[in-house]
Parts: C-alpha cells; sequence; structure tokens
C-alpha cells in the first residue's frame, strides 16, 4: 500500500544504497617533508633534476640553509601526499 510507505515506523524493504563509490572519491592528503643534505652543488642539482622530472619546482624548495656539518648545505620541500 501507498500510505503505508508514509507511516512512521514502517521500515522499508528496499532502503536506498549510498553510492560508496563516491565517499571514497576525495582522496586524503598528508603532509610529506623533503629534505636534501649535501653539497651546495650537490643539493642544488638534485632539485633542478626533480624539477626536470616533473617532481617539484625549484622555487618550492626552501633557501639553501646551513648543515650542522661543515661544507654541506640542506633544503627543504613540504608537500602534500595523496594517500589511498
Amino acid at each position: 500500500m501507498i500510505t503505508q510507505s508514509f507511516l512512521s515506523g514502517v521500515e522499508d524493504p528496499n532502503p536506498p544504497v549510498q553510492n560508496q563509490a563516491s565517499d571514497n572519491t576525495v582522496p586524503l592528503r598528508e603532509p610529506l617533508k623533503h629534505l636534501l643534505i649535501g653539497s651546495s652543488k650537490a643539493v642544488t642539482s638534485t632539485i633542478h633534476y626533480l624539477q626536470v622530472i616533473g617532481y617539484a619546482q625549484v622555487g618550492d624548495w626552501s633557501p639553501l640553509l646551513p648543515s650542522p656539518n661543515p661544507g654541506e648545505v640542506m633544503s627543504i620541500l613540504n608537500r602534500p601526499l595523496v594517500v589511498q
């Protein structure tokens, strides 16, 4: 009967099913930090290489910072990572 579907307390024998695929379409993003430590030449070269392969732009990295080790510098990249 049609009227029964409007009565409270009557369970629908065919409840609507949520589309679970739509619940999973928003990927989770977690912060990820990359740290390069080495000579100024090695760190700069690696940063440029990572730009060439399309991983990160040169401007995304921090300026070269002094490392605790003499003769070394470091640079940091903060980048969100999509986690499934």
